[in-house]
């Protein structure tokens, strides 16, 4: 088995443990109190794998399977959610002149807090997504009593599509690729739409900052999972990229740690924008991006996750489709339902462990390493993934 991938130390790291945003273990305490007051909320599964471990070399391996939150099949919700929450307190706060912190103070549950934003009707929320960040959106929108926009780029599955329209949401299909969907997404900013892309447009900071702030709520479960499994904290971390929201949450949190957890971000080898930036110095954008992990079709880093994961990610490793459709089938095997999209970091993984042991940065993943997975999707495209699995599996 020889399939394409790439394995990079990233020449731009910082090795200490300096933290790399503002947000402090006091704001993921807010995050992850926000979340609970959601409906269905509960942490996702962290699973061990010894049998997977030990075929790969590696001490323990260690998965957060995000197949299922709140409902949805993938882990967006959590940024999506506190950012439009964060988002409709400032205009609610505009509008009272009270602090943003005070308006939203007193709800328990989802309907008390569509009460509190109520004034702000009629408002909608709009945004750019691959997929399950627009349906995020969406479900978010629907909670609050709000309409929804959402800008997919060309070439969206049905599948995906019609998941976001199950939300009450319009669709809107944008020739082009993810960032035109997110510049399309952009200018519909204004005073009766607030936009919620995970990825910065003009002017816009904040709501991708909290994007990346509501992921974090993940990494406090995996936390609180290892103290009551008696384990400490993994060494090494695998992380799909996309824009890189997750991958800076991820940072953000363990360099908060007390032990160095050596962070790798996976791309796609045709939307390896991260990858390419790290090397050039400077952000830099792929021209055309292309993969069946659809979440990680995007062309351009977020300029609010760029200088955290330049600085921050220990390396990167890029994998053609191949090794996204064999980890598919490799957690299928071990009763784990993942999407191309949510089985990258996986397929970042064997790549690294099967092909490239004799790159630099596999000395970060040695045989006594316990390694962090994210399985961040479900099957969200259910056609896509019974094609796959479909096929003779492979462990």
């Amino acid at each position: 088995m020889s399939f394409g991938f790439r394995a990079v130390l990233n020449p731009l790291a910082q090795a200490d443990q300096t933290p790399l945003d503002a947000a402090g273990g006091s704001a993921a305490a807010e995050v992850l109190a926000f979340h609970r007051r959601l409906p269905a909320y509960e942490p996702t599964p962290l699973l061990s794998l010894p049998h997977l471990a030990s075929e790969l070399g590696v001490r323990e391996l260690l998965v957060k399977v995000e197949a299922s939150r709140f409902g949805l099949p993938a882990f967006k919700l959590l940024g999506a959610s506190w950012a439009t929450y964060r988002a409709l307190g400032i205009r609610l706060a505009a509008q009272t002149a009270r602090h943003p912190a005070d308006v939203l103070a007193e709800w328990a549950d989802v309907h008390e807090l569509a009460r509190l934003v109520e004034p702000l009707q009629p408002l909608r929320l709009a945004a750019a997504t691959d997929g399950n960040h627009g349906r995020a959106v969406a479900r978010m929108a629907r909670w609050l009593g709000f309409d929804a926009t959402v800008f997919v780029p060309a070439g969206t599955t049905e599948t995906r599509i019609a998941g976001i329209e199950s939300e009450g949401a319009t669709v809107v299909v944008v020739p082009g690729s993810y960032d035109d969907a997110v510049a399309r997404a952009s200018a519909e900013a204004g005073e009766r739409c607030l936009v919620v892309n995970d990825t910065s447009g003009p002017g816009d900071v904040d709501v991708p900052r909290w994007v990346a702030e509501g992921y974090g709520t993940m990494f406090v479960e995996v936390d609180e999972a290892l103290v009551r499994a008696g384990h400490g904290a993994p060494g090494v971390a695998l992380v799909p990229i996309g824009v890189g929201a997750l991958c800076s949450a991820a940072i953000s949190h363990f360099r908060r740690g007390r032990h160095r957890v050596h962070v790798i971000g996976v791309e796609p080898t045709g939307a390896a924008s991260m990858t390419a930036s790290a090397l050039a110095g400077r952000p830099v954008t792929v021209v055309e991006p292309c993969s069946i992990m659809a979440g990680l079709n995007c062309g351009t880093p977020s300029p609010v996750a760029w200088p955290v994961v330049s600085r921050g990610a220990s390396g990167f490793v890029t994998v053609d489709d191949d090794w996204a459709r064999l980890a598919v089938r490799t957690y299928a095997a071990c009763g784990i339902e993942a999407g191309e999209t949510g089985a990258a970091a996986l397929a970042g993984l064997m790549a690294l462990l099967r092909q490239g042991r004799a790159t630099p940065l596999s000395k970060q993943v040695g045989k006594d390493a316990s390694v962090l997975v994210l399985a961040t999707e479900g099957a969200s495209d259910l056609v896509a993934w019974r094609r796959i699995v479909g096929a003779q599996l492979v462990g």
